[in-house]
């Protein structure tokens, strides 16, 4: 038990990393949007991403890893990822910063209903179940009918199922390419749509003394985030790292209530709240057949 200890410490610290490094990409995405739109925004996040993964792979010596095998899946991944990231982008810029993340919590959500169709992935009583509370929660925070249904929360709901759609496309690569590939490929191809996506009105906002740092901080937090929480569950059970990361929306509600004076909504947090359980439930019940599966095999 004792050893245990400082790797769930050590994953702490790694998930506070994470919670740091998306709460600055949300209020860069929201000061970038009164200049950029979110298809510049995404277009200037991934030059930076593309210098640092190739700086990476050229000091790691891992060039070699990069291929074109499988390129139409990299490009179906990195299009299903970039749809999903300006609808989050244009999300934080117009609606309350603790809603947006809420909803995106309701990603695992989607996974879970999307996996039996696109990996073939068995659907359990307890992955309905844990669908069912985390659509009750998505209600609770959208509250339709007792508000008006704002073209932000809707974003931030859609932008959740297109990041699934990314996840199941992920553990379809991981099983022929490396992380670095993925990289390489995630930041190459967005670039690509990004440009592209910029140039239909015929303007690109080129960067300027004030927005070129909250671009470059968007470019990095987006690529620090994932690899904390990677590290944090490298080294400790999701049933730890989970609850840290849930930590991500009372974080986002005070700087929103500080910075933008939004307002503590009760409901978002009540619904954040019943959202976490639906899938906290989910990853227990893995948890615990994988000790099944791991028992049985050294017996």
């Amino acid at each position: 038990m004792e050893s245990s200890k400082p790797q769930i410490g050590k994953a702490a610290l790694w998930m506070i990393g994470a919670i740091a490094s998306f709460t600055s990409m949300a209020v860069a995405g929201r000061e970038l949007s009164v200049t950029h739109d979110t298809f510049e925004i995404m277009f200037y996040r991934s030059l930076v991403g593309m210098c640092v993964v190739s700086l990476v792979l050229t000091v790691t010596g891992k060039w070699h890893q990069v291929s074109t095998e499988r390129i139409g899946l990299h490009g179906v991944r990195n299009t299903l990822h970039f749809t999903g990231q300006n609808l989050w982008f244009y999300a934080v810029s117009v609606a309350p910063l603790a809603q947006v993340f809420a909803l995106e919590f309701t990603q695992p959500i989607w996974v879970i209903l999307l996996s039996p169709m696109l990996l073939a992935e068995r659907l359990t009583v307890v992955r309905v179940l844990s669908a069912l509370i985390g659509f009750a929660g998505i209600l609770i925070v959208a509250r339709p009918g007792a508000v008006p249904l704002s073209a932000g929360i809707v974003a931030a709901a859609m932008s959740a199922v297109f990041f699934a759609l990314t996840t199941i496309s992920t553990k379809k690569l991981t099983r022929s390419a490396s992380i670095g590939c993925i990289m390489f490929w995630l930041t190459v191809i967005q670039a690509g749509l990004g440009l592209a996506a910029s140039a239909i009105d015929g303007e690109l906002a080129l960067p300027t003394m004030a927005t070129a740092p909250w671009l470059l901080l968007v470019g990095l937090a987006g690529l620090l985030a994932h690899f904390c929480i990677t590290n944090a569950l490298s080294i400790a059970p999701a049933t730890v790292v989970i609850p840290f990361d849930f930590a991500r929306l009372p974080t986002i509600a005070i700087v929103g209530m500080l910075f933008y004076h939004e307002a503590l909504d009760q409901w978002t947090l009540v619904g954040a709240a019943v959202i976490f359980v639906g899938i906290f439930l989910n990853v227990q019940s893995e948890n615990r057949n994988s000790l099944a599966t791991d028992s049985r095999n050294t017996h």
